[in-house]
């Protein structure tokens, strides 16, 4: 375990039964007051080179991936593009319909962005109903989809989806001297 992952780990607060019984929720917020850089460097550090030069824009996917892909388009100088819930963006929009692990939900993007090489950036993969989702809307978009970029990865949740996936954290790694 690096100290690294030690440091981000100490800003992650654990909520048990949230948003409902049965769901363990990883709370980014004090770790967003804290450490940006160090953020940003884990995230860029957990992409390959090759796709940090070919990718044209980030896919940030509401609401705390908005974070981690703007801290990523800055430091890159690359684009973002948003991927919201249905009814947030102004039409033309296309969208996707998905499960996640409490529920149904559906997301969209702007159907007037050309087409791109774009990485999928969000907070925490657990059944990977959102991110097949967004990378199901890439595809209908006509974007290139090099991989996801993801924060914190709970591996035992989901199975092969089929992209390059690229973490900085996984649920394994979590110290025991961190507190839930």
């Amino acid at each position: 375990m690096s100290n690294q992952s030690t440091v981000l780990w100490s800003h992650i607060r654990t909520v048990q039964d949230f948003p409902k019984p049965g769901i363990c929720f990883y709370d980014l917020t004090p770790l967003f007051m804290n450490n940006i850089g160090l953020l940003t460097d884990a995230l860029i550090a957990s992409i390959p080179a090759k796709q940090l030069e070919e990718v044209e824009s980030f896919i940030a996917v509401e609401a705390r991936g908005f974070v981690l892909a703007s801290l990523l388009a800055q430091r890159t100088g690359k684009g973002l593009i948003l991927v919201r819930k249905a009814g947030k963006l102004p039409p033309p929009v296309v969208g996707v319909g998905y499960s996640l692990e409490y529920g149904l939900d559906r997301l969209e993007m702007s159907a007037e962005i050309e087409s791109q090489k774009v990485i999928i950036v969000d907070d925490v993969l657990a059944t990977g109903g959102t991110l097949k989702a967004v990378k199901q809307l890439a595809e209908k978009c006509n974007h290139n989809v090099l991989g996801a970029s993801i924060f914190l990865d709970l591996p035992d949740l989901h199975a092969d989806l089929g992209l390059d996936i690229w973490t900085v954290l996984d649920d394994k790694s979590k110290p025991e001297s961190v507190a839930a």
